[in-house]
């Protein structure tokens, strides 16, 4: 995942910003954002990430608290 998001972390300089944080020596920084229930699994494909990127930076320029994932991530599919 380290270098998914390393590698990335170029092309999506224009809307959005990768920070590395060790949660063991900033604790409350789970806490404050909330990391538990975001992407929790490990993902290998660039574009796949850059998309989801993409769709939060819409949503959110658009003043939404939600958005719909451009792929079907539900428990009842293996991904």
């Amino acid at each position: 995942m380290d270098e998914v998001l390393a590698s990335i972390a170029e092309t999506i300089k224009k809307f959005a910003v990768i920070y590395l944080v060790d949660i063991t020596e900033v604790p409350d920084f789970d806490t404050m954002y909330e990391l538990n229930n975001k992407i929790n699994w490990a993902l290998k494909d660039k574009q796949e990430f850059i998309d989801i990127v993409e769709t939060v930076y819409r949503g959110a320029r658009k003043g939404r608290g939600l958005v719909i994932a451009p792929k079907d991530y539900s428990t009842k599919y293996r991904y």
